[in-house]
């Protein structure tokens, strides 16, 4: 039941009630119409003792691997600039957008073959990192 649908039957309720023989008080009408209001205080955990830091990233960790449209936007975006002078950060990327999406999977192979080689020597780089991370903390 909605909230307004509730205070329009109360306040019908009341209006139309025999059984009131007085007028109710300000406090106890104000107490039965008004919604209450919500606590905001909340209940924390206790956080460690490294509050509010950021895990510093490794700079020896690998970079991920670009996926096929990153290559594809690598490639076309000096295109885009030579095309469009003057044109903002956003558009070209609006633009870059359109014309991937206006690609064939024939025109897509060559960009998702790129994706798929960067990707495997983004886990093979991996795969070496986290064997070092392990050697290292053993010692």
């Amino acid at each position: 039941m909605s909230t307004l649908r509730f205070y329009s039957r109360l306040d019908t309720l009341i209006a139309c009630s025999n059984h009131l023989t007085r007028p109710l008080t300000r406090n106890i009408h104000t107490a039965i119409t008004m919604p209450k209001e919500k606590a905001t205080t909340r209940k924390t955990k206790a956080k460690a003792d490294n509050t509010g830091k950021k895990k510093t990233k490794d700079p020896n960790a690998p970079k991920r691997g670009m996926s096929a449209y990153m290559f594809f936007a690598q490639a076309q975006r000096d295109n885009v600039r030579e095309e469009n002078p003057g044109i903002g950060f956003g558009q070209v990327g609006k633009v870059l957008g359109e014309r991937w999406k206006a690609l064939n999977d024939k025109q897509r192979q060559p960009y998702e073959a790129k994706a798929k080689a960067d990707k495997e020597r983004y886990e093979s780089e991996k795969a070496s990192y986290n064997a070092n991370e392990e050697e290292e903390d053993e010692e």
